[in-house]
């Protein structure tokens, strides 16, 4: 299950470690200092900028990240003890499902 970071002390954490940037996001992870509410649950949050689109949009983008994430739980491994961190760019709003999938797999594997 996907539990999202809440905190600011929480974000600025997770900004100051392991970045990678790609064409269509950046991710971000910590090593977490923060429990989440159970051990199976990992923390991640997905942030877009206004400029990206309207409501119905970024929230069409979210939707999708967060698809694919729960995707990569069963497919790859990832950390639990790692907090994640991804910030959209607008060129995801264009890109098919399969490429956005395929970039954040091998980047979510890269990152560790």
């Amino acid at each position: 299950k996907l539990e999202s970071l809440k905190k600011s002390d929480q974000f600025r954490k997770t900004l100051k470690e392991k970045k990678i940037h790609t064409e269509y996001f950046s991710i971000f992870a910590a090593k977490n200092f923060f429990k989440p509410k159970h051990k199976t649950n990992l923390l991640i949050s997905f942030v877009l900028k206004k400029k990206i689109g309207n409501a119905v949009k970024r929230n069409k983008i979210k939707r999708r990240l967060r698809n694919i994430v729960n995707e990569a739980t069963k497919n790859i491994t990832l950390k639990f003890d790692y907090s994640y961190l991804v910030i959209a760019k607008p060129t995801m709003l264009n890109k098919e499902y399969t490429i956005i999938k395929e970039t954040l797999f091998r980047d979510l594997k890269r990152i560790h």
